[in-house]
């Protein structure tokens, strides 16, 4: 089904639209319509719909592309199959944002053509006029550079835009790169590099990351690979990003960051994100340690990139990541759309009580301004069998909490139960026995789709001068979980049903003491549609 942008979309014929998606997709996935959320002619209702995190409006969507900041706009590009809710022949959607909270969808950006798909790749600012797209001085080209794929053969091109992002035309002498070295030769990430006066392209081909450079986005050179050392014949890297950030906020101490995914073999099998810590000269990353670290510990947190010339990049960086696992993407039991991003982070190179540095990661505090009326709990000591949050419900809620864990605490685990109904439940807590902090999705509602879908995910979390602390991001199909201010992360995707909607805060085995609790309602970011 095709709209022209000039349709007039009265409620009712979005209601009508919206439901005859949603039956051919019923149709095709074998679910019954009894089970979705009523759209009552409310936009983006449908159920498992995030409310708080970016989704298309139909249709597939897999990795953020582009990411750029221009003009007071962040500019999110997306991997995008505008004709059905499985993968398919790859576009760039595309939608900006004035906060990193509320989106404008716009037309597709990038469609395929005969050099083929249009893969992942960034965006740049190219201030200097080096590409020679520019026509005012006073209006710099952004500069798409990204892959293509036709037949299993890759390559680079670019595409450009001179009225701010809004239309794209494509350079003419593309592709840009197409020496193919090996197979998954693809996923550039540019970025100027202003000591050495060029252009960094750091590009994935299977198991290495090449890092490319140019003085102009158009002649690229190779400068040096760097091969993970966990890396084998079985591991294909994609999207990779190279960073600097500063050292506990001191800019004058900078690391850099190098991330990449991975599409199998994550901490929680399937696809997911590490990232190393080390130097980079303009041309070679040398990392301060072999070993790679896990993003997020989660199975939905993968593709994750940042923003481009963002207003606080010599702080910290701002990332989102798509919200799923390539063992299941294409079926998970949403309907109309299909696909989900994680919110935007906060990234911070911080000290750590192991002494190692290591990424925090926390939501961007825009999010904050969704909150409702606060619930506030005083400090108590929490017993096992008892609940104080029984007459609590949502499905979109914001849980903070601070317990203090020492030699006296008894409990075994302790934590919350979200998303609570029908036999349906969420655990988010932590293992006092294991020392971990842990997401449990084996009761969370529909999990047909993959049989390894309903897993416990874990981290190792010691407590932190004696207390551990959890940040819960509730949506109506996900759970993002910080613990002890963002050193730990863990991503999980849910399906439960609409009236799961219960808390619970928990302990197992012994008391634990409550520090402080503040639990608020989330509000929607969606409007009555497209702007």
């Amino acid at each position: 089904m095709k709209i022209s942008k000039n349709t007039l979309l009265t409620p009712a014929v979005v209601v009508i639209i919206l439901c005859s998606m949603t039956v051919y997709y019923l149709a095709q996935t074998g679910q019954q319509p009894s089970q979705t959320r009523p759209a009552a002619g409310s936009y983006y209702n449908e159920l498992y719909r995030p409310q708080f995190h970016f989704s298309p409006e139909a249709h597939w969507m897999n990795d953020p592309n582009g990411l750029i900041y221009y003009k007071g706009e962040y500019h999110l590009f997306y991997q995008y199959y505008p004709d059905g809710v499985k993968w398919g022949p790859m576009h760039w959607g595309h939608a900006t944002s004035k906060d990193l909270v509320h989106w404008n969808h716009l037309p597709v950006a990038l469609a395929p053509d005969d050099l083929g798909d249009i893969f992942s790749g960034g965006v740049v600012v190219d201030k200097s006029n080096t590409s020679g797209f520019g026509k005012d001085p006073e209006h710099p080209p952004l500069v798409a550079v990204f892959t293509q794929n036709k037949d299993q053969h890759q390559v680079q091109s670019l595409a450009y835009s001179t009225d701010d992002g809004r239309t794209w035309t494509k350079y003419a002498g593309n592709p840009v790169m197409k020496d193919f070295p090996q197979p998954d030769w693809r996923d550039p990430k540019v970025f100027w590099h202003e000591r050495s006066k060029s252009w960094i392209m750091p590009l994935v081909a299977k198991d290495r990351v090449m890092v490319y450079t140019s003085p102009n986005l158009k002649d690229w050179s190779l400068a040096s690979e760097f091969k993970p050392g966990n890396a084998d014949s079985h591991t294909l890297l994609e999207c990779p990003e190279l960073f600097p950030a500063p050292v506990d906020g001191n800019p004058g101490n900078r690391k850099w960051v190098l991330t990449t995914s991975l599409g199998d073999g994550a901490a929680t099998g399937g696809s997911g994100m590490e990232y190393f810590i080390g130097s980079f000269d303009g041309k070679t990353f040398v990392p301060d340690q072999p070993e790679a670290q896990w993003l997020d510990y989660g199975a939905d947190f993968y593709a994750g990139v940042t923003w481009e010339d963002a207003p606080n990049n010599d702080k910290y960086r701002t990332m989102i990541a798509w919200m799923n696992n390539w063992k299941y993407a294409n079926d998970i039991p949403t309907s109309v759309w299909r696909g989900a991003n994680t919110v935007p982070r906060k990234l911070e190179l911080k000290s750590s009580p192991d002494g190692k540095l290591h990424l925090y990661q926390s939501p961007v505090s825009g999010l904050e301004n969704l909150r409702g009326p606060e619930q506030s709990y005083p400090a108590q000591v929490i017993k096992p069998n008892t609940n104080i949050l029984s007459g609590v419900k949502g499905d979109t809620v914001e849980i903070v909490a601070d317990f203090k864990v020492n030699q006296e605490t008894s409990a075994k685990a302790f934590g919350f139960k979200v998303r609570i109904g029908g036999g349906q439940y969420t655990t988010v807590g932590y293992n006092n026995v294991k020392k971990t902090i842990y997401v449990d999705r084996t009761h969370a509602g529909d999990d047909h789709f993959y049989d390894q879908f309903s897993k416990v995910h874990e981290a190792p979390l010691e407590p932190a001068d004696g207390h551990v602390k959890m940040r819960i991001l509730v949506d109506r199909s996900s759970v993002e979980l910080f613990g002890n201010d963002g050193r730990i992360s863990i991503t999980d995707q849910i399906f439960p049903d609409a009236s799961s909607e219960g808390l619970e805060l928990f302990t197992s085995d012994g008391e634990v003491a409550l520090e402080s609790l503040q639990i608020y309602p989330l509000g929607r970011i969606w409007g009555a549609g497209t702007e």
